[in-house]
């Protein structure tokens, strides 16, 4: 249900984050002197239960936060790690900077994506991998380099990515 306030949109919360998400935002906002600065907090606490941030829980957020749901919008879009839309089970993030370009990337991106039928961007039909560029993972002396969720894995070849895939079931 939406109240008007002072012209500002204002939210119920409840309904649109879970009790443990409300505790766990206002635990945050008090380790800090505003409570915009737990605005990284709380995206990340909030996108642990469904893998990603919806509209409605943005407005929540912000509004707990004191803060208008543009600036919490930068914020989380500034952030790779923060996703805005669906995910699948499984995040890849392949590094495409210039040094895991130049030890093929690009080739590994292209075999990747042969091997999951999806592009950049995309969710494998069974929502269990979603393919992301990014720009730097800083393991650049072990390149070509990519995340699956928070695991590094560097020198990674063509060859090995059924047998990579497969540790993700």
């Amino acid at each position: 249900m939406m109240i008007l306030t002072d012209k500002k949109p204002r939210v119920s919360v409840e309904g649109i984050l879970t009790a443990d998400e409300i505790h766990e935002i206002e635990h945050h906002i008090g380790h800090y002197p505003y409570p915009r600065a737990a605005c990284l907090d709380a995206l990340k606490h909030v996108q642990r239960r469904n893998g990603w941030v919806d509209d409605a829980q943005m407005h929540a957020i912000a509004q707990m936060l004191s803060m208008s749901v543009a600036d919490l919008e930068g914020v989380a879009t500034f952030y790779n790690r923060i996703y805005r839309q669906p995910v699948g089970r499984h995040v890849i993030l392949l590094c495409d900077s210039i040094a895991c370009f130049l030890m093929g990337a690009e080739t590994l991106a292209e075999a990747f994506q042969r091997e999951l039928g999806i592009q950049y961007g995309q969710t494998t039909a069974d929502g269990r991998f979603t393919l992301l560029p990014i720009c730097c993972l800083g393991n650049c002396d072990k390149g070509p380099t990519l995340m699956i969720d928070e695991d590094t894995h560097g020198l990674v070849e063509v060859t090995s990515i059924q047998q990579l895939l497969e540790k993700y079931v």
